[in-house]
């Protein structure tokens, strides 16, 4: 792992999410700081990544599903 590319990242650090965020890759494991800019890896940049993409595509699916509940409620 000497050549492996390195990048800077800061998590964000929210009243929500203090705590800090595991990584594991190949059996190497990280544990990320929020609030912090740190150098990792670029895999587990791109790991954190993907793992706000797909949060964020949860919860326009929990939005859109819910959607029709409001409706029925709105008339009732």
């Amino acid at each position: 792992m000497e050549n492996e590319k390195m990048v800077l990242i800061k998590l964000p650090l929210t009243r929500r999410q203090k705590d800090d965020v595991f990584v594991g890759i190949n059996g190497r494991t990280f544990l990320i700081q929020r609030g912090v800019e740190v150098s990792v890896p670029w895999n587990v940049a791109k790991v954190l990544e993907r793992k706000e993409k797909v949060l964020s595509q949860a919860m326009a699916y929990e939005d859109a599903a819910a959607a029709p509940l409001e409706a029925l409620e709105a008339r009732g």
